[in-house]
This record gives structure tokens, sequence and C-alpha cells, in this order.
């Protein structure tokens, strides 16, 4: 139990990390028009907002030091 503690708190601290030095995104695709059959279509790059990195860094934080004080 600990050492899955510490480990998803590690991989949190790292996801949350990336996530504050704006590589964290997803892509949105939104319909113009759509004509029977066709459609058109626009894809956007969008990034991750900045609480989703902070929260992520305070969590992997408590979770790892959590598995190395829990006795």
């Amino acid at each position: 139990m600990r050492a899955g503690l510490i480990i998803v708190g590690i991989l949190l601290l790292g996801a949350g990390i990336w996530i504050m030095l704006g590589h964290g995104g997803y892509k949105q695709t939104d319909t113009l028009l759509q004509v029977g059959s066709a459609k058109i279509t626009a894809s956007h790059e969008k990034a991750l907002p900045s609480w989703a990195g902070v929260a992520a860094i305070v969590v992997g934080g408590l979770l790892a030091v959590g598995g190395f004080i829990k006795r």
C-alpha cells in the first residue's frame, strides 16, 4: 500500500509539473456546418487550466508524503 501511494504521488507530481510548464492539452473539434451527411469541422488545441496542474502537484505531494510517513 505504501509503495502504491508513493508511486501514484510521484506520477501526479510529474503530471502537475508537466501541466504547469504548458505542455498539457487536448484537441476540441467543433462542427461549423452540416448539410446532409457532409460537414465542415474545425479543430482547436486547448491547454489544460493551470489550476489542474496545481491540484495535481498538491495531491501528489500529499500522497507521496503520506506514503513515506505512514506506519
